[in-house]
């Protein structure tokens, strides 16, 4: 079975993306794996609407280690079972909080171990004039990272909230080497383009 790690900033989308694309996959209950700090497992079952509610929040940090889904994908004439895991939070700098600094490094471990990279950018904070620093150093980061990995993608988050194509656009120009899906987590546009580039690599 394969890792997909959904990575980016707090606030990016990254819980309700997992959540709803579950839910566009035909998903209404599943069970999510938590990976405390400690190293222990839990696990608990939710309907996908119960999920959202109670693990998807404005607030940053909501996720504070490792939670990981199963589910099943339609390959061809078959299925593939893949685990999406969801994952804190990264920031540029050395955050106050311990249990945050712990969940970062939690994340940052995951990363190097992933097979699939979705790596989430808010892109309707995007100054258009200069993409680069707009985006801050740790999704810069996360980009130079994807050049030499495979099966990394970049989802540009919240195109709902966008009055013009420009932002796409200009990070598609600035990173025209990755591939670039633009979706919306909350409308669930975008998925069937990260459905397909998610298959190709089962």
């Amino acid at each position: 079975m394969r890792n997909c790690l959904v990575i980016g900033k707090p606030n990016a989308g990254k819980t309700l993306f997992i959540l709803n694309f579950a839910e566009y996959l035909g998903f209404k209950n599943i069970e999510i794996k938590s990976i405390k700090n400690d190293e222990k497992v839990e696990v608990k079952k939710y309907s996908t609407e119960e999920a959202k509610r109670i693990l998807s929040s404005s607030v940053p940090y909501k996720t504070t280690c490792l939670q990981s889904i199963e589910i099943e994908i339609p390959i061809l004439k078959g299925r593939k079972i893949i685990k999406i895991i969801d994952s804190s939070g990264l920031i540029d700098g050395i955050h106050k909080d311990v249990k945050i600094r712990r969940a970062m490094g939690q994340t940052l471990g995951a990363l190097r171990e992933s097979d699939i990279i979705l790596h989430i950018i808010d892109i309707s904070k995007l100054n258009y004039n200069n993409v680069i620093e707009s985006i801050g150093e740790v999704d810069y980061q996360l980009i130079k990272y994807g050049a030499i990995k495979e099966g990394y993608a970049i989802l540009g988050n919240k195109i709902d909230l966008l009055e013009r194509k420009t932002p796409i656009i200009q990070l598609q120009k600035e990173f025209s080497d990755h591939y670039i899906i633009p979706i919306s987590a909350l409308l669930k546009r975008g998925f069937g383009e990260v459905k397909s580039y998610v298959s190709r690599r089962l």
